[in-house]
């Protein structure tokens, strides 16, 4: 009989193989997955709304014959709304906003069979590299509980290392799924552009910056989830092309010789932080080792040009976020609703005219160009996922100015934006923890649609240097 402990600490496919075969049954895995949220989150506020009773009812009956049948599964507070329960996006604003429907997504979630016990912490509209919203409160990384977990979807990465959940859901507009994967040491893809719907609300999120998947303890959960998932819904923007076989079917098979351009220059200039430095090196000798052509090399585009285009667009959009929910909700935005870094980003993006914004798209689009030129020739760029090792909590103050915080926030966070921008797949995988035991991931940023390959090379780095016996030890 599996221990309870190690239980919870499996991925979600092997806590389904256990549900098949009858050694345990759903509402015995959810009993241990809230009995672990009522231990851990105290300390680490990754859970922000508890969807208990309702996970209690789905696990007499889950959905049969699907990959992931009675897995327990937390669903971050941003985007993705589920019928009947409390969506606020970590803001004053929303509160007593009830959802009336599924999004697609969570359609799909619950055609999968996960099991969904609640909704994860996020900072205020998902904005921001750290989650430390005012109406939550901060979530605390498990491997110290005095730094960040990153952010966005900083509380679904720390209930996934923690051991909360196997794997959670999360959503990305500049490495908001990534950024808190290398923070906490667990797996974090960035699907394609258009590979998963935004639907029915949405045909896309601030000119396709946004996309959604999960964060995960095992590459092969990531690759199954997608395949329960991707896809357009009727009237989606984009389309991306279906891959040729279920990603599952790629872990474990040989990626073959691939090339691989890596650095640790961060393209607005500057080096990473000498631990981050070492990640991506380790990880490239690794890569050598495993038979791959790796070079020091980067795409060569303006990284200022459409990082300065990238700013306009967010503020624009939180402006087009707020805009959108006053009309759903028939409530008029005032100040004292909101912090004031997004109060300020509302003022900034309603400032913004029609042509500058398009002129921004322009300057992505351009830069996008210059970037693809890349991938003609690599298969893979690898540099760290962030600059810096985690931060303490509140080391990201806004001091009255939107755009000098996203400046210094990209500081923290150099590389994971440009692929949201160009509409790439990105991952962060946890392969290095640093002398004070805290995870650096890397970050591979992959052809445009080739999902199936990442898939295939962070399976095998996973076999190579695994880090799923990593458990976090809660410590001040």
């Amino acid at each position: 009989m599996i221990k309870n402990e190690d239980l919870l600490m499996l991925d979600g496919i092997g806590q389904a193989e256990l549900i098949r075969r009858k050694e345990i049954s759903s509402t015995e895995v959810v009993e241990l997955s809230i009995s672990r949220i009522s231990e851990i989150n105290p300390i680490i506020n990754a859970v922000v709304q508890e969807m208990y009773e309702h996970a209690r009812e789905l696990s007499l009956n889950p959905e049969e014959g699907t990959i992931f049948s009675g897995v327990p599964f937390l669903i971050k507070d941003f985007l993705a709304e589920y019928a009947g329960f409390r969506f606020n996006a970590g803001s004053k604003f929303l509160e007593g906003y009830i959802s009336e429907e599924d999004t697609e997504l969570v359609r799909r979630y619950k055609r999968s069979g996960l099991v969904t016990l609640g909704k994860t912490n996020s900072p205020e509209f998902a904005i921001g590299c750290t989650t430390e919203p005012l109406l939550n409160g901060p979530t605390r990384n498990p491997w110290d509980i005095n730094l960040t977990t990153g952010g966005s979807s900083g509380g679904a990465a720390a209930a996934v290392s923690s051991g909360l959940v196997p794997l959670a859901h999360g959503n990305d507009a500049g490495g908001s799924i990534r950024i808190p994967a290398s923070c906490c040491g667990v797996f974090g893809l960035k699907p394609t552009r258009g590979r998963n719907p935004l639907g029915p609300g949405l045909g896309d999120a601030i000119g396709g910056l946004v996309a959604e998947h999960a964060l995960t303890r095992s590459v092969r959960d990531s690759a199954a989830l997608l395949d329960s998932t991707a896809g357009p819904s009727f009237g989606d923007p984009y389309f991306t092309a279906l891959p040729e076989r279920p990603f599952l079917q790629e872990i474990g098979v040989d990626p073959g010789q691939l090339r691989i351009g890596f650095s640790s220059d961060m393209p607005r200039g500057g080096k990473a932080h000498p631990d981050c430095v070492e990640a991506v090196e380790r990880v490239a000798y690794l890569c050598q080792d495993l038979g791959h052509d790796v070079e020091e090399v980067s795409p060569k585009f303006n990284a200022n040009v459409m990082f300065e285009a990238f700013s306009k667009m967010m503020a624009s959009g939180v402006a087009w976020m707020i805009r959108d929910w006053e009309r759903k909700i028939n409530k008029k935005a005032v100040e004292n609703l909101f912090e004031p870094n997004i109060w300020g980003l509302l003022q900034a993006g309603s400032k913004i005219t029609s042509p500058e914004y398009l002129l921004a798209v322009q300057d992505i689009q351009n830069g996008s160009r210059e970037v693809a030129e890349f991938f003609n020739k690599y298969d893979f760029w690898l540099t760290p996922t962030l600059g810096k090792p985690p931060v303490p909590l509140g080391t990201f103050i806004y001091e009255g100015d939107p755009f000098d915080l996203r400046r210094r926030l990209a500081e923290f966070v150099p590389f994971t934006w440009i692929s949201n921008l160009t509409g790439q797949p990105g991952m962060s995988v946890p392969l290095h923890w640093n002398g004070d035991g805290l995870p650096i991931g890397v970050h591979f940023t992959g052809k445009f649609g080739d999902e199936a390959t990442m898939f295939r090379i962070a399976s095998q780095l996973e076999v190579a240097l695994p880090w799923a016996n990593r458990i976090p030890i809660m410590r001040e």
